[in-house]
């Protein structure tokens, strides 16, 4: 199976994810792993939700690929985006793709910053 087909089945799987907990789907998946893969699922469509709204004016719209600014995000860790959306820096001892300067702070994505980097981890580099 080619990457793009992968990328897209998985990322139609986390929408039916998301849709089924947003309409309110009550299948009891309480019993062990279902319920947490559907949490998982609903986290990743929702930082790709914000990856596409926010992101992708900088960054590619395919986070393995360096975008018209910045570079590619995929795998990108919790740490890092927190520290390059919140601080505008980065973690001590990281070497950036590009250290350019030029991303600002997005201080209103805090709540966010999870999903998005449980969607950039999701993505295959």
């Amino acid at each position: 199976m080619t990457h793009a087909r992968r990328t897209l089945f998985r990322t139609f799987g986390s929408l039916l994810a998301f849709a089924a907990l947003a309409c309110g789907d009550s299948s009891d998946g309480a019993s062990g792993n279902g319920a947490e893969l559907d949490a998982e699922a609903a986290l990743i469509a929702r930082g790709k939700h914000y990856y596409d709204n926010v992101c992708i004016a900088c960054h590619n719209g395919n986070p393995t690929v360096d975008g018209t600014l910045g570079p590619a995000l995929a795998g990108a860790s919790l740490d890092v985006i927190q520290a390059k959306v919140m601080r505008g820096e980065y973690p001590e001892g990281y070497t950036p793709k590009r250290d350019t300067g030029t991303m600002p702070r997005f201080q209103y994505l805090e709540p966010e910053l999870e999903g998005i980097a449980a969607y950039l981890a999701s993505v295959e580099p």
